[in-house]
């Protein structure tokens, strides 16, 4: 059998993706490995009707929708390569399952890379984060920490006076903040230090003092740490498709990337904030599109 579409990924972008193509009519293989990155995440915020949904609960109830449409396949598969062939293109997984498909959706995501911190883990996903806008209201008018490695430091330490006025700023041992933006953040009351984070210390989820290289402890109980965001496949540089200054798939105002019949979707483009209502809307926007590519194919053949 060839699919009409191959979608690798089943993030919000992938299931969206594959929910307008099932309802086009159209056969879908939804190829996912089931290692999401928000896996640790209690809860997710900011997509209305869905505001505090867990990304388990996300994924049931896609997958329970997507039943409906029996032209859409839910393949488990590890995707080791992809190649394109006469017409579309061949998807092979780990166990030597070849898939073959039309036209391919690459909605793979991105991966974060934290600072090897002590006690970050623990933390992560109960009372440490990285998305203000996603977590920023739980943690709203506690003492916080923003610990980055990056210039966007400045501009996520004036965000987040949004949701707390006690603010504590950590570069990590790096030059990230200009001697003006340092002097325009302590004008706001806003502490910051530059030494190296040694440890996050606290129990059971929660963040109860941050500890620096000096010895100096500061307590805090909550905040964000900024990780470095990478493409999680490299199967769209496989295939020979243009990456972005920023490591996401080059694509047109389509969703096409820069290899015929190839669209991207999601954080595998790096189109806007990595949040979930971004992705899910994005998906949708790239069923519709490799629909109507097929429907004009398929019209003038």
């Amino acid at each position: 059998m060839i699919y009409d579409c191959a979608i690798i990924g089943g993030g919000p972008a992938g299931l969206n993706a594959a929910l307008v193509l099932g309802r086009a009519r159209r056969s879908v293989a939804l190829i996912d490995n089931n290692r999401p990155r928000n896996a640790v995440t209690h809860a997710s915020h900011g997509f209305i009707t869905r505001d505090g949904v867990t990304p388990a609960e996300f994924r049931r109830v896609a997958h329970e929708e997507l039943q409906h449409y029996p032209s859409v396949d839910h393949l488990p598969f590890e995707v080791v390569s992809v190649s394109q062939e006469q017409g579309g293109f061949e998807i092979e997984d780990l166990g030597g399952v070849r898939v073959q498909a039309r036209r391919l959706i690459l909605a793979t995501g991105l991966k974060e890379i934290f600072p090897e911190i002590e006690g970050l883990r623990p933390l992560y996903g109960k009372s440490l984060f990285n998305c203000p806008y996603c977590d920023g209201w739980e943690l709203r008018d506690q003492p916080l920490a923003i610990v980055s490695e990056y210039p966007s430091v400045f501009h996520t330490a004036r965000l987040l006076l949004n949701w707390s006025k006690d603010l504590l700023v950590c570069t990590h041992g790096q030059a990230s903040l200009t001697d003006e933006q340092r002097q325009q953040l302590e004008s706001k009351g806003i502490v910051v230090i530059e030494q190296p984070v040694a440890a996050f210390l606290g129990q059971n989820g929660r963040l109860e003092h941050i500890r620096f290289a000096d010895g100096t402890i500061v307590a805090r109980t909550g905040g964000f740490v900024a990780p470095k965001l990478v493409q999680s496949s490299t199967l769209g540089e496989q295939l020979g498709c243009e990456i972005t200054e920023l490591g996401g798939i080059r694509t047109d105002d389509k969703g096409q990337a820069s290899v015929s019949g190839v669209y991207a979707a999601g954080d595998a483009s790096y189109f806007a904030p990595s949040q979930l209502i971004f992705a899910a809307a994005d998906g949708s926007r790239i069923g519709m599109n490799v629909n109507m590519d097929l429907t004009e194919e398929d019209f003038n053949n």
